[in-house]
């Protein structure tokens, strides 16, 4: 099986209103990861990427989205993968902190 590169398993964080309100409450962060990575995998590119302790990863998937005009209906947006990462106490992410 080929080996994932640490900037493959994470794509982007996610930044929302509601990941804001997680990071500074439970000290959880959001990211957007590759579709075929798993937790284990999640974990380690976020413990060696920024630094941390990571104690906990849920993932889901997100689904596509469908939009319409008139009779014709398109794709507003693709299938994508999400991982909320638990970090413990005392380690934060600089990059979330505006």
């Amino acid at each position: 099986m080929a080996e994932t590169s640490i900037y493959d398993v994470l794509l982007r964080p996610v930044v929302t209103e509601k990941s804001t309100v997680m990071s500074e409450t439970l000290n959880q962060y959001v990211f957007e990861v590759g579709g075929g990575t798993n937790k284990i995998q999640i974990k380690e590119a976020v413990e060696i990427l920024f630094e941390v302790n990571v104690t906990n990863v849920r993932t889901m998937v997100m689904p596509a989205k469908r939009g319409r005009r008139g009779r014709n209906w398109y794709m507003r947006s693709k299938q994508w993968k999400k991982a909320i990462v638990t970090l413990a106490a005392g380690n934060e992410i600089k990059l979330f902190d505006v």
